[in-house]
């Protein structure tokens, strides 16, 4: 699956975001993800399995827990490939910038 594809998913992205914070146990991730997309325990597993196949998260054993961490190498990969189209928005995010630290130093 490309990246794009597993990322493509609002459940994913939103895993994702809860694990760039640190290490949480599946059952934590499930929690979440079923209260705020209404999904089954087993659906967020699927999730889970997806960003795992693919080499977006890892987990490690604890006893009965499983834990997932993100894994930067794909995310790495995806941000080269945006590297190509960040001309489009670097020069309006310097501009803003810019017109923010003129508007501090105005109301200094």
């Amino acid at each position: 699956m490309h990246a794009f594809d597993v990322l493509g998913d609002p459940v994913r992205r939103r895993i994702l975001e809860l694990l760039a914070d640190g290490e949480k146990a599946s059952g934590g991730v499930s929690t979440v993800i079923q209260a705020e997309f209404g999904i089954s325990q087993p659906g967020v597993s699927q999730h889970l399995k997806v960003l795992r196949d693919n080499g977006f998260t890892t987990v490690r054993a604890e006893g009965a827990r499983r834990l997932y961490a993100v894994r930067a190498e794909p995310l790495r990969d995806v941000d080269a490939w945006l590297d190509r189209f960040r001309r489009f928005w670097t020069p309006h995010l310097e501009a803003l910038a810019t017109e923010i630290a003129r508007g501090k130093r105005r109301d200094r």
